[in-house]
């Protein structure tokens, strides 16, 4: 077992003040959770600007989500050996590489390859990185600063994302936005010199197989139900790679433990039940908001054909009740009554009445000041879980152990929120092309070519799209074909939203049946200091 190089460690910095490097990590993260929130209340503009279509950026914003996840356990390992600097410093051009696409792209296949998958990896990288770092460069009061800082970094960015981006994307464009962002990472990377590297002195192996596994149980999965949105590709092949990579992954992690060899995860981790039903709750969290960031925003821009502006004061809701009852009941877990299992419970029962709710309006409203109450239980539900669930989760885990264990409780919320926002997609597509089908059959005015047509269509390329879009068309047609059409789009559209909602109102549902299982285990007090691995929670 070779071992790292005999480098002198740096020491850190024992003043407390964050100072500038602090401020700096902290635009890191900034940057790392606003720019999905740029790209959802931008789905619109970006559809237009770039001539592609709802589905597709919804799946480019799922494959981030999904290389993020299916990578992070090896790119954990990979900036280890090759540094934790220079791994910082490669998720940060990975996450320039794909703002600079989304500023200069004119078609969704360079979003893809480089916003999604560029950007993903660069995410992988850069998590790790920053928690090694936050860790080596800092000590005592200092150190507790930094992390509280990067970790209101992330949640301001969470909140308010929406608002930027919505105002940036409607009185600039969705590309400066991205600008913005290349300007931020830009100056982040202009103080690299302020970072002393923290060697590694670990096992350098690496268990490849374990991470060849990981890669296609989580991206068999996705892409699987990406194929099955997209009505193309083998659907049935990839989910059964995914779902084979599942297992073959629990195989081989347990016979690599057996054998005394280095594995990906330590598959004893999974021995907790703490930890176990922590990581089942935090996928399933994280499943419930990719669905509810994917129906949403579509509903908002493409129903009620919201601008980027209005669609982010209309999530405003949501995001901002989340963000103030996480900090608060955050701050306040110590002094709480309640068991963190009874909180996590009581999220998930709010976060599915908020979606229910949600479910009979969708069709009745023409506004989405009427949402807000819903979106405020929601919000409400989805900040006492994020309160929660990450210090559930690493709580039974020792202090030797626990870096990897956080690293597994990311990668099972990236994988869930890219699960979420991949079948919400697909389910709202199928919904959509069924009911529109249905409707046209049934239809008086349109001819029976008409309706093969329609269903030709639909079979091939359901998408959601506004009325003002369809106008555009159907220009050829005769008006009662046109009044007809939009017609049934005005009526098939709601039913595929309220379909796609269904998946964070069962993730919630599933989520307090974990959470019910919670309440049946004792508490336990936290075997190491969890203040600083909220940051990939």
């Amino acid at each position: 077992m070779s071992q790292a190089s005999a480098e002198p460690a740096v020491a850190p910095a024992s003043d407390s003040r964050p100072g500038i490097l602090g401020l700096l990590l902290a635009m890191a993260m900034f940057v790392l959770v606003v720019d999905t929130s740029l790209m959802n209340v931008s789905i619109s503009a970006v559809v237009h600007d770039l001539n592609t279509t709802a589905s597709g950026v919804q799946s480019a914003i799922a494959i981030e989500a999904l290389v993020s996840a299916a990578f992070i356990l090896i790119s954990s390992k990979i900036a280890d050996l090759i540094g934790r600097k220079l791994g910082y410093a490669i998720g940060l051009l990975g996450y320039a590489v794909g703002a600079l696409a989304m500023v200069l792209s004119q078609s969704l296949l360079p979003v893809i390859i480089f916003w999604a998958i560029c950007g993903g990896l660069g995410a992988s990288l850069l998590l790790p990185s920053m928690q090694a770092l936050i860790h080596g460069n800092f000590e005592g009061v200092a150190q507790k600063k930094v992390y509280a800082l990067v970790g209101a970094s992330s949640a301001i960015a969470a909140a308010i994302g929406p608002l930027i981006g919505g105002f940036v994307t409607t009185y600039l464009s969705w590309r400066v936005g991205f600008l913005a962002e290349l300007v931020v990472i830009a100056v982040v990377l202009l103080g690299l010199r302020l970072v002393k590297d923290v060697p590694y002195t670990g096992d350098r192996r690496i268990d490849l197989v374990g991470a060849a596994f990981s890669v296609l149980a989580m991206g068999g999965v996705v892409l699987g139900v990406l194929a099955w949105e997209d009505g193309t590709g083998p659907v049935l092949l990839l989910l059964v790679v995914g779902l084979v990579g599942f297992v073959s992954l629990g195989w081989w992690l347990v016979r690599r433990k057996r054998s005394g060899q280095p594995s990906l995860i330590d598959p004893d981790l999974f021995q907790s039940i703490h930890f176990r039903l922590g990581i089942s709750g935090q996928t399933l969290q994280q499943i419930a908001l990719g669905g509810s960031m994917i129906a949403l925003p579509i509903f908002l821009q493409m129903v009620l054909e919201y601008n980027a502006l209005q669609a982010g004061l209309s999530l405003a809701p949501l995001s901002l009740s989340m963000f103030v009852v996480a900090i608060l009941i955050g701050r306040r877990s110590g002094a709480l009554r309640r068991r963190p299992a009874t909180i996590i419970q009581l999220g998930f029962a709010l976060g599915a009445v908020g979606t229910l709710t949600l479910i009979p309006l969708v069709p009745r409203i023409d506004s989405g000041l009427w949402m807000a109450p819903s979106l405020v239980v929601l919000g409400i539900g989805l900040g006492l879980l994020v309160s929660q669930l990450n210090n559930y989760t690493l709580a039974p885990i020792s202090e030797e152990r626990i870096s990897e264990a956080a690293g597994v409780n990311s990668a099972g919320g990236s994988f869930g929120l890219s699960f979420g926002l991949a079948l919400g997609g697909a389910l709202m597509l199928g919904a959509l092309a069924f009911q529109f089908t249905n409707m046209a059959n049934a239809s008086t005015v349109l001819d029976d070519t008409q309706k093969q047509q329609v269903a030709t269509t639909l079979d091939q390329n359901a998408e959601v799209m506004s009325n003002t879009y369809l106008q555009e068309l159907l220009a050829s047609e005769t008006p009662d074909v046109q009044a007809e059409v939009i017609r049934i789009n005005t009526e098939a559209r709601p039913f595929g939203l309220q379909v796609a909602l269904l998946v964070p109102l069962l993730s919630c549902m599933f989520g307090l049946a974990v959470s019910t299982a919670m309440t049946r285990q004792k508490d336990v007090q936290p075997a190491a200091n969890l203040e600083e691995f909220a940051l990939g929670g």
